[in-house]
C-alpha cells in the first residue's frame, strides 16, 4: 500500500516539475519581459548597487542606489503581485559655479504593481502582458517622488529563434511635478533583443525614447543600454548593466550589477 501511495504521489508531482517555466528576471535592462513568475513561486531581485551620472551646465549629481529591491509572487498562473522599495539612496551634487557641494541619503518610495499575462504567460512565442502600479511616497523627496504616482507598461516579447529574442515595452505614467504640485504625462517605448550567447550566459541590447512633459521642464531623453546575465543554476541569476544617454537631457551614464533569485 505504501508503494502505491508513494508512486502515485510521484506520478502526480513530476507533471508540476516538468512544467516549471524558465527563469525569467526582469533585471537587466530597459524593457521589461512579458513572463509571470510560477504560480507559488517567489521571485527576489536587486540591484546590489546603482550609479548614475548626470552632468549639467551649472553642475554634476552623482546617485548611488543600494539594495534596490523588487520582489513578484506568482498568484496564479497568469498573474503576479509585485512589491519594489529602495532602502538607500545617496544623492551628491556639486555647483559648477561655486564648488559647493550638497550630499543627502534617504530612502526611496514604495511601488505597488500586478503583471497579468494576455498571451502565452511562460514567454514563449509571442508574448504579451500589462503592468500597472502605484508609487507610494515613502521615502525622502530627493530619493522619493515626494508624492503618489502611478502608470501602466505593456510589455511584449518574441522569439525570432531559440537564441535570440525581441523586446519591447511601450509605459505611460501619471508622474509627479518635480515642485510636487501635481501630476503629469510621461511616455516612454524602449526595445531592443536579447541573445543567448551559451546555455548560461545572455547579451542584451536595446535603446529607449522618453517624453516627460514635466510643467516646468519639457524634456525627451534618448538612451542606449548593454547588459549581461549569468544563470549558473536554474534559480539563480548575476548581472551587469550600463545605460549611456545619447542627448543632452538624458543622464549621461548609468552603472548596475545585481542578481535575482527564485525561491
Amino acid at each position: 500500500m505504501r508503494r502505491s501511495v508513494a508512486a502515485l504521489l510521484a506520478f502526480t508531482a513530476s507533471p508540476a516539475v516538468a512544467q516549471q517555466r524558465e527563469l525569467c528576471p526582469e533585471r537587466p535592462g530597459l524593457d521589461t519581459p512579458a513572463c509571470i513568475v510560477d504560480r507559488g513561486r517567489v521571485m527576489v531581485e536587486t540591484a546590489v548597487v546603482d550609479w548614475t551620472l548626470d552632468r549639467q551646465p551649472d553642475g554634476r549629481t552623482d546617485t548611488v542606489l543600494i539594495g534596490d529591491t523588487s520582489v513578484r509572487v506568482g498568484v496564479t498562473d497568469r498573474i503576479e503581485a509585485r512589491i519594489g522599495w529602495t532602502p538607500y539612496g545617496h544623492e551628491r551634487t556639486r555647483d559648477r559655479a561655486s564648488g559647493a557641494i550638497d550630499r543627502v541619503g534617504q530612502s526611496g518610495d514604495v511601488t505597488l504593481g500586478v503583471k497579468a499575462s494576455l498571451l502565452h504567460a511562460d514567454g514563449s512565442g509571442l508574448a504579451i502582458a500589462a503592468l500597472p502600479f502605484v508609487k507610494l511616497p515613502v521615502g525622502g523627496s530627493r530619493i522619493g517622488a515626494g508624492t503618489v504616482g502611478a502608470g501602466v507598461l505593456m510589455p511584449v516579447s518574441y522569439d525570432l529563434s531559440d537564441t535570440v529574442q525581441l523586446v519591447a515595452t511601450p509605459e505611460i505614467d501619471a508622474r509627479p511635478d518635480d515642485d510636487r504640485s501635481g501630476r503629469h504625462l510621461r511616455y516612454s517605448t524602449a526595445g531592443g533583443a536579447t541573445f543567448k550567447l551559451t546555455e548560461t550566459v545572455a547579451l542584451s541590447a536595446e535603446g529607449q525614447m522618453v517624453r516627460d512633459d514635466d510643467p516646468d521642464d519639457h524634456s525627451t531623453q534618448a538612451l542606449a543600454a548593454l547588459s549581461f546575465a549569468w544563470q549558473p543554476q536554474d534559480d539563480w541569476q548575476f548581472d551587469i548593466f550600463g545605460v549611456a544617454g545619447l542627448n543632452d537631457a538624458a543622464p549621461d551614464l548609468e552603472v548596475s550589477a545585481g542578481i535575482a533569485r527564485r525561491f
